[in-house]
């Protein structure tokens, strides 16, 4: 959020993901007024962009949203089945706590209130200024990782008349390796920078389309069993996309037989559909509906087509959303997939600190879905090419070409390991003053000739919670353990002493706690 005395204008509103300790935040309230808010720009659709927009215009903002026509578009079916998800998800868990003698939760937005937010965007161009609010103007620069992605640079001039503070946004900027977005774009001369981190602490030197794609051949041919499946989590916009792509072309030039393909996602059904109507402006466009119309590719988009691919007998992919398989279809494949070990699960892109994705590609040997206990033999890959996320050398080659840097640059959006490896490498850069990393609810005063933090106002999280592990995770991963020891022991008296040493722990813990 940027504040003068008399405006405040927000940059994205996203939806916290991770852990459940994180994601509960998207349930309390923001750390302002939202009827406080003149204005909101949006860098893109992905939903720790965009997700609690429905949220912010719920609790009372009324202004404008400003985004790319590309970003609008993917907005009007994201945010829409966001707020469905949501529902689904609290019916569910409603379900249980009614069982538990627990008090019901609400969805953080629902449907309707997603559908109801649309009517407050407004479509802006590349390249041309807007004037967002008073003594605000924004330009989108195109950033390289989604339809309609941008990074937005703002000048803000508080008293009219004094020189522009001259901000950009880097949104999250794409890589080199890329098959539908051009590459990313940006000023240069600016007074401050926030810059995305995701992949700061990755080097993917020398990668190609065409070696991205030799190693997905490889990944297929060695999933390929008789009566197996190759599950591919990905996020249904974009990664989905481009997936089918190479997939289709390695059949087509013969590296891979034909091979059902089934996009198990309603999202990326409109999505794709989405594509289409956009692929003149996008690389490969061409490539891309051709592969959306091929007969080996089919979308489900009901509960009982989805079902139905159970039936099938002979080896299949499915890919499905979500990414980090934290909800959607792809948590009903992998409960019924990951216990047979002529399946594999084959990871695309990025898994967050205490996703289930990130579990499974840690190598756990049991994992919990839908409160069941889920042993796991399937193959669990990595083949993390197909992110729309520029690497550390691509993020610092992407912030040179900004330069001069006069009064400091912010790290964001990135876990520890990358943001201080980003850090360490700008260090070098000329014209750059230094790289902070701001901790949540951090508050700069950015008028002076660097920026001072100012203590934050209210801390709605640790600053060591973000990124991590939370206490939801460990109990998960106890209650297997207790589980795989009980299961273990060698006869009923030895299951009872196991069980009778937690109990007596546990009462320790509780005098513990009292005393």
């Amino acid at each position: 959020m940027l504040e003068t005395e008399a405006v405040r204008v927000l940059v994205d509103c996203g939806m916290f993901q991770g852990s459940k300790e994180e994601r509960e935040l998207n349930y309390q309230h923001f750390p302002f007024r939202a009827a406080g808010i003149d204005a909101l720009c949006l860098t893109h659709a992905h939903i720790d962009h965009s997700g609690l927009v429905p949220k912010l215009v719920k609790a009372g903002f009324d202004g404008p949203i400003y985004a790319t026509a590309g970003t609008a578009d993917l907005a009007s079916i994201m945010l829409p089945d966001s707020g469905y998800i949501q529902e689904m998800e609290v019916d569910q868990l409603n379900r249980r706590n009614r069982r538990r003698g627990r008090e019901t939760v609400s969805p953080i937005y629902t449907q309707e209130d997603a559908v109801a937010c649309l009517g407050q965007f407004r479509p802006v161009a590349y390249g041309q200024w807007q004037d967002v609010a008073p003594g605000f103007r924004a330009r989108y620069w195109n950033a390289g990782h989604l339809l309609g992605s941008a990074s937005i640079e703002m000048e803000v001039t508080p008293g009219g008349n004094e020189k522009p503070t001259r901000l950009l946004f880097s949104g999250d900027v794409g890589p080199d390796h890329k098959l539908l977005q051009p590459d990313p774009d940006g000023p240069q001369d600016l007074d401050y920078v926030l810059l995305e981190s995701t992949y700061g602490s990755t080097d993917r030197a020398g990668t190609t389309i065409e070696s991205r794609r030799g190693l997905l051949r490889d990944e297929v041919r060695a999933a390929m069993h008789r009566s197996g499946v190759l599950l591919i989590p990905s996020f249904a916009v974009e990664r989905t996309q481009e997936l089918l792509v190479d997939l289709m072309e390695l059949m087509e030039t013969g590296e891979l037989p034909d091979i059902p393909i089934f996009i198990d996602s309603p999202l990326a059904t409109k999505a794709s559909g989405i594509f289409k109507r956009h692929a003149g402006e996008l690389r490969n466009g061409a490539d891309l509906v051709q592969a959306l119309e091929s007969r080996w590719v089919r979308f489900t988009e009901t509960v009982e087509q989805s079902k139905a691919i159970d039936r099938i007998h002979s080896f299949h992919i499915i890919i499905a959303a979500s990414g980090m398989c934290e909800a959607g279809r792809i948590r009903h494949h992998l409960k019924d997939w990951l216990w047979r070990d002529e399946a594999t699960v084959l990871f695309v892109g990025f898994q967050a600190q205490g996703t289930l994705g990130r579990i499974l590609q840690d190598g756990a040997s049991k994992v919990r879905i839908h409160g069941e206990e889920v042993k796991v033999r399937a193959r669990m890959r990595s083949l993390d090419l197909y992110s729309g996320h520029a690497d550390g050398p691509e993020l610092k080659a992407w912030l040179s070409e900004r330069l001069p840097v006069r009064r400091g640059v912010f790290l964001v959006h990135g876990e520890d390991a990358p943001l201080k490896a980003l850090q360490a490498s700008l260090a070098d850069l000329d014209h750059v003053p230094g790289a902070v990393i701001p901790e949540i609810d951090d508050v700069y005063d950015l008028a002076g000739d660097r920026a001072v933090r100012i203590e934050r106002h209210e801390e709605r999280l640790p600053p060591a919670g973000a990124g991590h592990r939370d206490w939801h995770n460990d109990y998960a991963e106890m209650l297997l353990e207790i589980s795989d020891a009980v299961e273990a022991a060698a006869d009923r008296k030895a299951k009872g002493v196991i069980i009778r040493r937690i109990r007596d722990a546990l009462k320790n813990g509780s005098k513990d706690q009292s005393g």
